[in-house]
């Protein structure tokens, strides 16, 4: 038995629902509109079940489509306001959309955003992948002094296969202390307070975000020929206890204390 399977889940997301229903209200509320989301994107979120929608076999599928006047349209959903997360292994199983001008993302940020904004609430992103880059995860984190495409502190992992091939589980192990990241329970980046050259915003509460982005500033990811529709399916999203290890090599659950979920209902 791996130390994962001794983990206790604190809360699970698993999209069980009729086909084309929409994603959990009490949990999940859309993020709507266009004009880039500072990345120079070209879809425009909207709240329609064309673009996210629960597939009937326990799937959340986010699309992105090319709309009969030629607009891209796509989904960001979050907990914000409805589910709060600090600490804990957070991950979700994910198989990714295919064709260079894609960007999905599986992340978090501060419950305090509207009040401090971003960069000062601290962004996780637990997945970000583009779909020029087939194989490869990003994840990163970002806070003051260290924000923006490139400027994050991250790491990356090429997986053998394209992701879009087959389902793939994308985690991070959050402590007060420490983020480390795994695909499929392999190890590929961690960082510290040590690591970062600004402050450390990571020891609140935070929101989760799922998206499917379309073009924007990403190096190489070049969206002039974007094959859409594109999916992005989500299997679920969990949170579990810290166990006894917490991050390994860093600060154990006991010493930060274990994984924290509230629902604000």
């Amino acid at each position: 038995m791996t130390r994962d399977e001794h983990r206790r889940v604190v809360w699970a997301g698993d999209f069980a629902g009729p086909p084309g229903a929409p994603p959990d209200p009490r949990v999940w509320r859309h993020e709507t509109g266009a004009g880039g989301w500072g990345d120079e994107q070209l879809q425009r979120y909207t709240a329609s079940t064309r673009n996210a929608y629960l597939t009937g076999d326990g799937r959340l599928a986010i699309t992105a489509r090319r709309e009969a006047d030629g607009d891209i349209t796509s989904a960001r959903l979050t907990t914000l306001g409805r589910l709060t997360v600090r600490r804990g292994r957070v991950e979700a199983r994910i198989r990714q959309p295919r064709g260079a001008g894609t960007w999905s993302a599986f992340w978090m940020l501060g419950d305090d955003l509207e009040d401090v904004g971003w960069p000062a609430c601290g962004e996780i992103d637990v997945m970000e992948h583009v779909g020029a880059e087939p194989r490869t995860v990003h994840g990163t984190v970002h806070g003051p002094g260290y924000a923006g495409i490139g400027g994050g502190a991250g790491g990356r992992h090429e997986a053998p296969a394209p992701l879009a091939d087959g389902f793939h589980t994308y985690a991070v192990t959050w402590t007060d202390d420490a983020v480390v990241w795994d695909l499929d329970g392999v190890e590929y980046h961690r960082v510290t307070p040590d690591d970062v050259p600004g402050p450390w915003p990571f020891r609140h509460g935070f929101h989760l975000l799922l998206n499917l982005a379309v073009g924007g500033r990403w190096p190489g990811n070049d969206a002039d020929e974007v094959a859409l529709p594109a999916t992005m399916l989500v299997d679920h999203v969990r949170v579990l206890d810290l166990g006894s290890g917490g991050a390994s090599g860093g600060t154990s659950g006991g010493a930060s204390g274990g994984a924290e979920v509230t629902l604000h209902r």
